[in-house]
């Protein structure tokens, strides 16, 4: 098994759902304490006995964003600026 990358949030969840595998918590107190309700500290719980701490990673970690621009987008709007508006301050 290789090196997992997990967010101090994705952590904390590993840290209380064993507990609850442990049955020193309740999953409504797992639920106050995740922030979430009980269905999904359940639906949480399914998935962490199956497939373990990497079931708990956020599954779009290293692909890139539906929301980026096109590459050279950027370079497009700045020239198209320092043509036609010489005037335009920086904001």
């Amino acid at each position: 098994m290789g090196l997992i990358l997990m967010s101090e949030r994705e952590l904390q969840r590993i840290e209380v759902l064993s507990k609850v595998l442990e049955r020193r918590m309740t999953v409504v107190s797992a639920a106050h304490v995740l922030d979430m309700t009980t269905r999904q500290v359940q639906r949480l719980l399914k998935a962490f006995r199956t497939e373990g701490a990497a079931a708990l990673r956020h599954k779009a970690r290293g692909r890139p964003s539906n929301h980026r621009y096109v590459a050279g987008i950027g370079e497009l709007a700045v020239r198209l600026v320092r043509e036609h508006y010489l005037d335009f301050g920086p904001t």
